[in-house]
C-alpha cells in the first residue's frame, strides 16, 4: 500500500475554512471556501483503502471513493477525476449537497473507530474544480452517431445524467422542460449557499456542447402530448421529479402569510438569478424584517430556515415534531443553521395558526416519542394539555412533495402509476408498461436526494439502450 496513505494515524479530520457566519447570513455565497492543494492531498491520505469498502457501498452510485481518494493523495488529479466521474455525472453536485453524513461518509470505517470520518465530499469538489480549471472536462464525443432519437421529459438531475449516458452512445437526446433554465430543483429549489447556479449553468452549456438539444419553456400536455412525443422519439423518458406540495391540515391553515417551500425558495432563487418576481417585491414571499417560523425537519426545511436568515428575518424558528436523532434532514445542515441564529424547537407540531386575516402566531402541541415507526424512527405522540404560542408574520410549511397527476398533466389516461401517484415501472428495466416509455428519479420513487436521482437517469439510460439494442437485434456495449 503506498505509503501516502492511512493517515489517520497522525493526521485529524478537517475541513476546508468555513466562512464567517456574521459574513454568511449577509450574503447567499458558498460558506467553506476551497481546500488548498496539501490540505486536499493530507486530507485524502488519510483515507485507510479498506477492503470492503463501506462508503462505496452506502453511496448509491457505488462511487470508487478509495480509488479517487489515493489518485488525489498521490497528485494524480486528472485520474480521480475520471475515476470519480467514470460513475457519478455530477460530481461536484454531489459534493457539495448530498448529505455525506448519512451515506458515505457516515459509513466510514475510520469514523466508526472514532478517528473522524475522510473528507469525502469536499475531496470531490476540489477535484472536480481542479479538473474544470484544467480543462480536463469535455463534453460526449460519441464514436458514431445513431439514427434514433431520445426524447426526455424533465432537465433535473435525472433526466440530466441519462441524456449523458445516452448522447455518449450516440443517440440524439431532445430534453424538455416546462422552466426557462436547465437543472429543474438543482436551480430552483437548492439556495446558492448550498449550490451556486453557475456550477448547474456549466454542466447544462457542457452538454448542449456535446450534443444535447433543450426545448425549454415546454409543457407536456400544453406543447405536445405524451402520445405525441412518443410519435416523435423511438423512446421517451419521463423524469420530471415531484413538485407537489403537501398541505398541513390546521385550523387557521388559510390565513395570509402562509406559504409553500417550494414557491419561497424557487422567488428566492429566480430573485437571485435577476429574474423580476412579484411575489417577493411585494414582500408576500420575502423574509425580510419578520418572525419566520418554518414547520419541517427535512433538508427543505433547513433550506427554508437558512434563506430566511439571509434575507434579514427578525427570528427564524424551525418547529419539528420528533427530536434531533429522529429528523430526516442532513444534521450538518441542522449545525449550519444553529450557528447562523436559526432556533431549533423539537417535539413540537402545529395545532392551529393564529390571526385575523394574517397568520399571527402558531400554535403548537408538545410532543413525546413513542416506539419506532415503519421508518425506524420513533413516532411522535402528544402530551395533553401541553402547547406552545409562537409568534410568526410568515409561516413555511416544509412537509414534503407528492407527484403530480400526470396522466392528466400529459393526457395520456393509460400512463401507468402506482396508488402514490407515482409513474409504474419495472425497476430491472425502468420501464413503465408502455413499450418505449421509461420514468426515473423522484417521479418513480417519490420525493428523494439528488444522487439516488443521478443513478436512476443512469440506469434508465442503460435500459433504452438495451430496449433499442433488442428492437434492432444489436448487441452494443453501454456508455462508459
Amino acid at each position: 500500500m503506498p505509503t501516502q496513505m492511512l493517515r489517520f494515524v497522525d493526521t485529524v479530520r478537517q475541513m476546508p475554512e468555513k466562512r464567517n457566519v456574521e459574513l454568511r447570513r449577509s450574503d447567499f455565497d458558498e460558506i467553506f471556501k476551497r481546500f488548498q492543494p496539501d490540505s486536499a492531498a493530507l486530507q485524502a491520505a488519510r483515507c485507510s483503502q479498506c477492503g470492503v469498502p463501506f462508503c462505496q457501498q452506502h453511496c448509491p452510485l457505488h462511487n470508487n471513493i478509495p480509488d479517487w481518494l489515493l489518485l488525489t493523495a498521490e497528485g494524480r488529479l486528472e485520474e480521480a477525476y475520471e475515476v470519480a466521474s467514470a460513475t457519478n455525472t455530477f460530481p461536484e453536485v454531489c459534493g457539495r449537497i448530498c448529505p455525506q453524513d448519512r451515506l458515505c461518509e457516515g459509513n466510514c470505517v475510520i469514523e466508526k473507530a472514532g478517528h473522524g470520518t475522510v473528507t469525502i465530499g469536499t475531496v470531490e469538489n476540489y477535484v472536480t474544480e481542479v479538473a474544470w480549471e484544467n480543462g480536463w472536462i469535455r463534453p460526449a464525443a460519441p464514436v458514431r452517431e445513431r439514427p434514433e432519437s431520445i426524447g426526455i421529459i424533465g432537465a433535473g438531475p435525472a433526466g440530466l445524467a441519462a441524456a449523458d449516458r445516452l448522447r455518449r452512445l450516440g443517440y440524439r437526446v431532445v430534453i424538455y422542460d416546462r422552466h426557462d433554465r436547465v437543472g429543474g430543483l438543482l436551480m430552483y429549489g437548492i439556495p446558492n449557499f448550498k449550490l451556486e447556479k453557475d456550477i448547474v449553468e456549466r454542466r447544462a452549456t457542457w452538454l448542449a456542447d456535446g450534443g444535447v438539444e433543450f426545448d425549454l419553456n415546454f409543457e407536456v400536455g400544453r406543447d405536445a402530448s405524451l402520445l405525441e412525443l412518443r410519435d416523435r422519439h423511438d423512446a421517451v423518458l419521463i423524469a420530471t421529479g415531484v413538485y407537489k406540495s403537501r398541505d398541513i391540515a390546521a385550523p387557521g391553515v388559510g390565513l395570509g402569510n402562509i406559504v409553500q417551500a417550494i414557491d419561497y425558495l424557487m422567488a428566492s432563487n429566480r430573485k437571485g438569478l435577476g429574474d423580476p418576481v412579484p411575489d417577493f417585491d411585494s414582500g408576500a414571499l420575502d423574509a425580510s424584517d419578520r418572525n419566520v417560523v418554518v414547520i419541517g425537519g427535512g433538508d427543505t426545511a433547513m433550506d427554508c430556515v437558512r434563506t430566511a436568515v439571509r434575507q434579514g428575518a427578525r427570528s427564524v424558528k424551525c418547529l419539528y415534531r420528533r427530536n434531533r436523532d429522529n429528523m430526516p434532514g442532513s444534521a450538518r445542515e441542522v449545525e449550519h443553521a444553529e450557528e447562523e441564529g436559526v432556533e431549533f424547537v423539537w417535539l413540537s407540531a402545529p395545532e392551529a395558526f393564529l390571526g385575523d386575516e394574517t397568520v399571527a402566531g402558531v400554535r403548537a402541541q408538545v410532543m413525546r416519542l413513542g416506539l419506532p415507526d415503519a421508518s425506524g424512527r420513533q413516532s411522535p405522540q402528544p402530551i395533553e394539555g401541553q402547547s406552545q404560542v409562537h409568534d410568526a408574520d410568515l409561516v413555511i410549511t416544509a412537509l414534503g412533495f407528492d407527484p403530480e397527476d400526470l396522466p392528466s398533466l400529459f393526457g395520456d389516461p393509460a400512463l401507468p402509476v402506482t396508488g402514490w401517484g407515482t409513474v409504474k415501472i419495472d425497476w430491472n428495466t425502468m420501464m413503465t408498461a408502455a413499450a418505449g416509455v421509461f420514468a426515473a428519479g423522484d417521479i418513480v420513487r417519490g420525493a428523494s436526494l439528488v444522487v439516488w436521482a443521478i443513478r436512476d437517469g443512469r440506469d434508465a439510460a442503460d435500459g433504452i439502450h438495451r430496449h433499442i439494442e433488442s428492437r434492432r437485434g444489436e448487441s452494443l456495449p453501454l456508455a462508459s
